[in-house]
């Protein structure tokens, strides 16, 4: 029997618990596959936050889908949000297989109908497996003729139009929200995981200093946020990077620090920080699928010499 105040009840608790371990999204915490399984305790019942092997998760005691899941793509093969993206710049979430009435479809539909907000769980990594919580998410439109639901990733998308007739101002906004919610944070996620949560240039290990620099820019025709185009950079270095103070050599991965940049006087911070950093070697990750890519270094390497 469905129990609105139980459902309501339920996810409250469940996004405060998240919350609580990421510190209000202050830390950076990649859940583990078994810490979502085991959940956690809610009024004398154990609330698991994914199952074994579903998608789809719904515990037995509710009515309606509490989370959804993306599993990890590993690196070199086609993200799963490339598929996920509709023209109308929302985010769709496939069925369990074909048929409408299979149970796990149900549940995501009694979501939907009674706008539940809903976790997505997003894969960073196999081994072990980890996962980016985006949260809270809302299914908001079914297409039964595709097998998906339409889901929004934040509180003002729910109320963009679906579908053929979204405006083009209504797309750009779907998609900026799309991006900020979830393409950055896993992007960052993917790539941190992949280099071994250090900085590629110093090797720094305090992971809430660490981001995920695009070697193509976010907006470039092949600037995807997938791991080859990313390295994992502390911030000191992210910003140089991006300010094309320091750049990458395509052949040798070695660190360049831009002919001006290496003359300055201005305390140890640019000394330490970045100076010494000329003609490091870059870390790269053990995945050889996971590496800079290539012709991605170039196309920056020329953008870093020309900057000098």
């Amino acid at each position: 029997m469905y129990d609105g105040g139980l459902e309501v009840a339920v996810r409250r608790a469940v996004l405060d618990w998240l919350d609580q371990r990421t510190d209000f999204g202050r830390a950076v915490y990649l859940f583990p596959a078994h810490e979502l399984r085991h959940g956690f305790a809610f009024e004398g019942r154990r609330v698991p936050l994914v199952g074994a092997q579903q998608g789809i998760w719904k515990p037995s005691f509710l009515g309606a889908a509490l989370s959804i899941r993306t599993a990890y793509t590993p690196p070199g093969e086609t993200p799963p949000y490339d598929d996920a993206i509709g023209d109308d710049g929302n985010f769709r979430y496939k069925y369990r297989g074909t048929d409408p009435h299979h149970a796990e479809n149900r549940a995501l539909r009694v979501a939907m109908e009674q706008a539940l907000p809903l976790v997505w769980f997003w894969g960073v990594g196999q081994s072990p497996a980890r996962y980016e919580a985006v949260r809270p998410v809302w299914l908001i439109d079914e297409e039964p003729t595709a097998h998906q639901f339409v889901v929004a990733v934040d509180e003002a998308q729910r109320s963009v139009t679906v579908g053929p007739t979204a405006t083009e101002a209504e797309r750009r906004y779907a998609q900026r929200l799309t991006r900020q919610r979830v393409h950055q944070p896993v992007f960052r996620a993917r790539v941190i995981a992949a280099y071994g949560e250090q900085c590629a240039v110093c090797r720094l290990r305090y992971v809430s200093l660490l981001d995920a620099a695009h070697i193509l820019r976010d907006g470039h025709p092949r600037g995807e946020p997938i791991v080859p185009n990313g390295l994992s950079l502390c911030k000191i270095h992210h910003a140089a990077f991006d300010q094309n103070l320091i750049g990458i050599r395509p052949d040798t991965l070695q660190v360049e620090v831009r002919a001006d940049v290496r003359t300055q006087h201005d305390g140890p911070m640019l000394l330490h920080g970045i100076q010494e950093m000329q003609g490091s070697r870059l870390l790269v990750p053990s995945a050889h699928a996971a590496r800079p890519d290539p012709t991605r270094l170039e196309e920056r390497w020329d953008e870093f010499r020309q900057a000098g």
